[in-house]
């Protein structure tokens, strides 16, 4: 792994937890917005979106309009041995623990599976994003082996300060179909 990708990865954590959350919430709300305007969210059924930790974009707002909407919402479950994914449906917040690093996850005793080629639209967690759709992730791989034969829809939600410039793109990187930002 580039020491490139680490060291930018911990100059836009830096960058993000510098943040107010009062500035924090209110600019994820925007990103919200831009996001329920799109026919990516309008026409998908299923959405797959990730229980933010902060400083991610907030998606609990997204995840109450979907359901809201009558929307099936699914999160991801982490299989750290091969790391792997899988999205299970969410139909209550009681739904969820917490496990490794704070991350909260579907309980699988409470939740179904959900097959990758039902899910419509994926909003893809990632640090940093290129304007041509590259994302830095977190440095485990999980979602670029998802997406490595997803066919849905894909969509990241950026705050400004997570737009580069480049990075060392590498062969298992899979670019985003589309970056909902605050411009």
């Amino acid at each position: 792994m580039p020491a490139e990708k680490n060291q930018l990865r911990k100059q836009i954590k830096a960058m993000l937890s510098e943040m107010p959350r009062s500035e924090y919430e209110s600019r994820s709300l925007a990103l919200a917005g831009r996001l329920f305007a799109s026919s990516a969210w309008q026409e998908a059924d299923t959405v797959a979106l990730t229980i933010p930790r902060f400083p991610e974009v907030d998606t609990i707002p997204m995840i109450k309009r979907g359901w809201g909407e009558g929307k099936r919402i699914c999160v991801p479950k982490c299989i750290p041995a091969p790391k792997q994914l899988v999205f299970r449906e969410l139909r209550s917040f009681d739904e969820l623990e917490t496990v490794y690093f704070g991350l909260s996850e579907p309980i699988v005793e409470k939740t179904e599976e959900v097959a990758k080629d039902e899910i419509d639209l994926m909003v893809v967690p990632g640090l940093g994003y290129t304007k041509n759709g590259f994302r830095l992730g977190y440095g485990g791989g999980y979602y670029d082996r998802y997406l490595a034969d997803f066919a849905g829809e894909t969509v990241a939600l950026a705050f400004k300060e997570q737009m580069i410039a480049d990075f060392a793109v590498e062969s298992h990187d899979i670019p985003i179909g589309s970056i909902v930002t605050e411009k």
